[in-house]
């Protein structure tokens, strides 16, 4: 990372030291995990540059956008409609959750046995090594699990401009009107904040941009059913991360150009993986940079993720926007009809996440299912038990694994990864 951004980070509020740790441990993950792979498509260059200046020239674009008008609006979870945000001319950015960070300051605020997502928004608060945190002019939460809701509490007072969206627990008439209800307050919210008044035209523009967005992250997932595969797992997910803080339209005309890559190696059956390698779906909690490990671990023994049932994956980008609205309040009830189909473990009852990940497992022609859970994420962890036991009648292999941001547990995990490909190798 050039350290001519010093200044900039100093001028955010960054510990400087910290944020040099974290960096350093950011580059050398990302050389092991990424840059010592072989066969790798050539566009990949494009994501390995943007990670190269994930704290740098990106940090420097969004402060460029704030001195010039626009606002910056930080978000947590993908139920956050960046069709609205994008109306409004600001830029939405999704925040660092996927590494332990400050964990004994954060241990003083919750209890230990909070889910390691939820610490990891606190310890890159605490620790002031998120410039894109700082740099937010809103941060909006939501409660899309009891541990959230209550953390929200406790980060309102580290994070005075947070906004909290609340979400449906249920998908009925109800909870539809309920979501509907918070995206219009969303909306007034993100007017007031950018002083933009958000059309109709402005609107569909906004819908327009992400639903691109979303068709390329579809478009590489479908390629991803070749076999052999044409890209890892790890760098499909480094995608997909990329995807919550990249600039919507050049992050999508990459993406494109790297669909058209891998369309040549599918014809000329050039594979990130051995023709016939095991083929794993990857289920479960949300996976942040820098969380790389169970794909890597996945990687490392054989086999080859061919896809994500993740909100950084699959949830994140089925399903488009439906544009033939012409009036606000028409649009706007297309934009809730879209995000109200995502099965998000909050839901109860939940039964379409188990279907999708059924049809997931087919199309993908998947040997396995690996379901992640973070310890002490319930909804998932939860969801998991009658998910394995539904796979199981479908003749879908299954395996259950809980985990957290930690390196400690590799050794273990490799072991029982490597026992599973070998079973359905």
């Amino acid at each position: 990372m050039n350290r001519d951004y010093q200044k900039m980070w100093l001028d955010l509020g960054l510990d400087l030291n910290a944020h040099d740790s974290l960096l350093s441990s950011l580059e050398t993950g990302y050389r092991d995990f990424f840059l010592n792979r072989k066969n790798r498509p050539e566009e990949m260059a494009y994501l390995d540059f943007v990670m190269s200046e994930v704290h740098g020239l990106r940090i420097k674009e969004l402060l460029n956008a704030k001195a010039s008008g626009r606002k910056v609006i930080g978000s947590f979870c993908v139920f956050v409609p960046e069709e609205i945000v994008l109306a409004a001319d600001a830029i939405m950015v999704g925040l660092c959750t996927g590494a332990d960070f400050a964990m004994a300051e954060v241990e003083k605020i919750l209890p230990r046995n909070t889910c390691a997502l939820i610490k990891s928004a606190f310890g890159f608060k605490l620790s002031k090594v998120c410039p894109f945190l700082e740099a937010a002019d809103l941060v909006v939460g939501e409660n899309t699990c009891d541990g959230k809701k209550k953390a929200y509490e406790q980060f309102k007072q580290l994070q005075p401009n947070l906004y909290v969206m609340d979400l449906p627990q249920q998908k009925t008439d109800i909870g539809r009107e309920h979501l509907q209800s918070e995206y219009q307050r969303f909306l007034t919210a993100v007017e007031q904040l950018t002083g933009v008044e958000i059309t109709a035209e402005r609107l569909r523009h906004g819908i327009d941009l992400s639903n691109k967005k979303r068709a390329a992250l579809a478009r590489l997932a479908r390629l991803r059913a070749a076999d052999p595969a044409p890209i890892s797992g790890l760098d499909a997910l480094l995608i997909n991360q990329v995807a919550f803080y990249d600039d919507p339209v050049r992050f999508t005309g990459a993406i494109n150009k790297l669909c058209d890559e891998l369309e040549v190696r599918i014809r000329n059956r050039s594979g990130a993986a051995p023709d016939g390698a095991p083929r794993i779906l990857l289920s479960g909690c949300p996976m942040a940079v820098p969380n790389w490990k169970i794909p890597w671990l996945i990687e490392k023994a054989g086999a080859v993720v061919v896809g994500e049932e993740s909100c950084v994956g699959e949830r994140g980008c089925r399903n488009l926007v439906a544009e033939t609205g012409t009036s606000r309040e028409e649009l706007m009830a297309a934009i809730v009809d879209r995000y109200f189909k995502i099965d998000c473990a909050v839901f109860t009852p939940n039964p379409e996440r188990e279907s999708h990940i059924v049809e997931m497992s087919r199309a993908l022609k998947a040997d396995g299912v690996v379901h992640y859970g973070l310890q002490f994420c319930q909804p998932y962890i939860i969801e998991s038990m009658p998910l394995e036991d539904r796979l199981q009648k479908q003749d879908i292999n299954f395996l259950r694994i809980e985990t957290d941001y930690s390196m400690e547990d590799v050794g273990q995990l490799q072991t029982r990864l490597e026992a599973f490909i070998e079973i359905i190798s």
